[in-house]
C-alpha cells in the first residue's frame, strides 16, 4: 500500500470543496482551521467536499481530450492545443498538461475523502445515519477517483488514509490491491447509501452498484481478473434495471434534452451550476463538438447554436458504419445537428430558411449547385464542417463567453443494459445478453405513420443471439453512449484500442503504440518523488 501520495493538502475552504450544484445547500466558511473537521458542519463541508474533482474530469477539455480523442469514433478537428492526444505523436509525453491537472485534482478530491472517512468516528453528536451516508459518499468518490486513475495511469498510488504532513516518498500500488480497494469502498457505499438522493447530485446505492458493474466488467478483462467478475458485472447492473424506479425514456432524444437531466434514465450526474460563486469554468462541453458554423452564408455565432470550437470531429466509422441503419434506427438524427437554419439574413437568405444541410448521403453536384442552401454531403466533410453532436448542447449559458452549467449525465441506465450484456455473453449467455442489446435497439426504433410500420421498424432493429460478438457490443456502446466519456475506455478494456485506433481513426492511427494503453505518470509528480527508482514511468515514456 502507497505511503501517502506527495505533498496532498487537506481542502480548507468549504467553496474550494463544493463539488456539486447548489442543490446541495451548501454554506461558505473561510478561514477554517483543521479542528473545523472535526465538527458536524466540517464534516458536510468534507462531504460536499468529496466532489470537487468530478468537475475536473467531467465535460471539460482534459476529460473528454482523454476519453473522446485518439478513438474509433473521434479524431480532431480544425482547432485546439492538444490535437496530440488523438494524434499520438511525441506530444503526447509526461509533460501533457491534461494529466497533470486531472492528476493533482483528483489526489487532492481523494484526500478530503480521506478526512471524512478517517474522522467520522470521532466527531461529537454526528448522527449515525448522517455519518453513514456521509462516510458513504466519501468511500463512492474515493473509488470513482482511484478506478479513474487506474484506467488511465495503471498502477498508481493507493491512498486510503488521510494525508496529515507533506511527505515526498510515493508508491506505485498493484493493480489487484487498487481493484480490491475500489470493490470494497463501493460495496460500503451500497450498503449505506439511500436508494433515492436527497439533494440531486449526491451519490446512491444504485449509482455505487452502477459503478461496480463496470469495475467488474473491467477488472475481468484485467490481468486482476476472477473467475465471478462476469457474474458480479450482470448482477450488479440487473440490481440496477430491475430494483428501482429507472426506466429507459422511450424516446432517446430525451435523455439529453436540456432541462431535462434528472430523468428517470439518469442514474447520477457531475453537477454545474449558473451561481458563480460555485461555476466551474471547465464545463464547456457544449462547445468541442461543433462544426464552424458560424462562418458560413447566412450565419452567426449564437447561443442557440452554440460557440463552435471545432475540437472534436467524428469519424467516417461512426458516421458511416455505427450509424449505418438509420431507415430504422433514429439515434444518429437525435444525437446529431444536420441543418443550420439562417440567423444572419443575407440576400436571398431570409431568418429562418435553410442555411446548410448535412444529409448524410451523397448526393451529385448538380443537385449541390441546384440549392440556395449550402449542401454538404459526407465526401465533402471537412476539419470545420461536419455533423455536430448535440448531447451537450447549453443554450442557458448567460452569454457565449460563459462556460456550461448543464449537469454532466455520468451514469444513465442504457449503461447497465449493455454492462448486462457483454457480461452475460461473455458467459456465454447470448439470448439473455441479445434481450438487453434489444431493449435498447427497440427504443431507438423509428415511429411509423401506422403501429404495423413502427412495428416492422422495430424488428429490424432486434438481433438474434448468434449476432452477438464484443465488436457488435462496442459497437453498440458506440452508437449508444457517443461522447460520454466511455469510449477511450471501453476500447482499452477491450483490447481492441490499436486495433480499431488503426483501422478507423484517420490522424491517430499510423502513430499509436502498445505503450498508449496508459497515459503516462505526470513529470510534475515524477519530479516531486524522493524515491524515482521506486516510482517508475509507464513503459515507453
Amino acid at each position: 500500500m502507497t505511503r501517502n501520495i506527495c505533498r496532498m493538502m487537506i481542502v480548507l475552504l468549504a467553496f474550494t470543496a463544493a463539488g456539486c450544484n447548489k442543490m446541495l445547500d451548501e454554506d461558505v466558511v473561510s478561514n477554517v482551521n483543521d479542528d473545523f473537521y472535526n465538527t458536524t458542519g466540517g464534516f458536510t463541508a468534507a462531504v460536499n467536499g468529496s466532489y470537487v474533482a468530478m468537475r475536473s474530469f467531467y465535460s471539460t477539455e482534459r476529460g473528454m481530450s482523454l476519453t473522446v480523442f485518439g478513438t474509433d469514433t473521434y479524431t480532431n478537428g480544425s482547432d485546439g492545443n492538444f490535437k496530440f492526444a488523438n494524434q499520438y505523436t511525441s506530444q503526447l509525453d509526461a509533460r501533457y498538461s491534461h494529466l497533470q491537472e486531472l492528476w493533482d485534482a483528483t489526489y487532492q478530491a481523494i484526500n478530503t475523502c480521506n478526512v471524512v472517512v478517517d474522522r467520522a468516528d470521532a466527531i461529537e453528536g454526528l448522527d449515525s445515519t448522517v455519518k453513514r451516508s456521509g462516510v458513504g459518499e466519501a468511500r463512492f468518490c474515493r473509488a470513482h477517483y482511484h478506478f479513474m486513475l487506474m484506467q488511465l495511469f495503471g498502477a498508481i498510488p493507493l491512498q486510503l488514509h488521510e494525508n496529515t504532513e507533506i511527505v515526498t516518498e510515493a508508491h506505485r500500488d498493484s493493480i489487484p490491491a487498487i481493484y480490491d480497494a475500489i470493490i470494497a469502498d463501493l460495496v460500503y457505499a451500497a450498503e449505506n447509501l439511500p436508494v433515492a438522493a436527497t439533494e440531486w447530485g449526491r451519490a446512491t446505492k444504485p449509482a455505487a452498484e452502477h459503478l461496480l458493474a463496470r469495475v467488474y466488467l473491467t477488472r475481468a478483462s484485467s490481468s486482476a481478473a476472477q473467475s465471478t467478475d462476469y457474474d458480479n458485472a450482470a448482477l450488479y447492473a440487473q440490481r440496477v434495471i430491475n430494483d428501482y424506479s429507472f426506466s429507459l425514456l422511450p424516446d432517446v432524444g430525451d435523455v439529453w434534452a436540456q432541462g431535462n437531466e434528472d430523468n428517470a434514465e439518469t442514474v447520477w450526474a457531475a453537477q454545474y451550476t449558473s451561481d458563480p460563486l460555485y461555476n466551474s469554468d471547465d464545463n464547456n462541453a457544449c462547445r468541442f463538438f461543433l462544426m464552424q458554423y458560424d462562418i458560413l452564408p447566412g450565419m452567426k455565432r449564437d447561443l442557440a447554436n452554440g460557440t463552435p470550437w471545432k475540437r472534436f470531429r467524428p469519424t467516417r466509422f461512426l458516421l458511416d458504419t455505427l450509424y449505418a441503419e438509420r431507415v430504422h434506427d433514429t439515434r444518429y438524427e437525435k444525437f446529431f445537428t444536420t441543418v443550420w437554419f439562417v440567423n444572419n439574413p443575407s440576400g436571398a437568405l431570409q431568418s429562418g430558411d435553410t442555411s446548410v444541410w448535412m444529409p448524410g448521403y451523397n448526393v451529385p453536384d448538380a443537385e449541390i449547385n441546384s440549392k440556395p442552401y449550402l449542401l454538404v454531403p459526407p465526401r465533402n466533410y471537412t476539419q470545420v464542417l461536419y455533423p455536430s453532436l448535440n448531447k451537450f448542447a447549453d443554450a442557458l449559458r448567460p452569454d457565449n463567453q460563459a462556460s456550461g452549467v448543464r449537469p454532466f449525465i455520468a451514469f444513465r441506465l442504457a449503461e447497465d443494459y449493455l454492462v448486462a450484456a457483454e457480461a452475460l455473453m461473455m458467459k456465454g449467455d447470448n439470448a439473455t445478453a441479445a434481450s438487453f442489446i434489444n431493449a435498447l435497439r427497440v427504443r431507438a426504433a423509428r415511429q411509423g405513420a401506422t403501429q404495423e410500420e413502427t412495428t416492422a421498424h422495430q424488428e429490424a432493429m432486434k438481433i438474434t443471439p448468434g449476432q452477438l460478438n464484443i465488436d457488435f457490443i462496442l459497437d453498440e456502446r458506440g452508437r449508444e453512449l457517443v461522447g460520454e466519456q466511455l469510449r477511450w475506455f471501453d476500447l482499452k478494456r477491450t483490447g481492441k484500442l490499436l486495433e480499431r485506433v488503426k483501422a478507423h481513426n484517420p490522424d491517430g492511427g499510423a502513430n499509436i503504440l502498445p505503450k498508449h494503453r496508459l497515459r503516462p505518470i505526470p513529470q510534475s509528480q515524477l519530479d516531486r518523488v524522493s524515491n524515482p527508482a521506486e516510482f517508475p514511468q509507464n513503459e515507453g515514456y
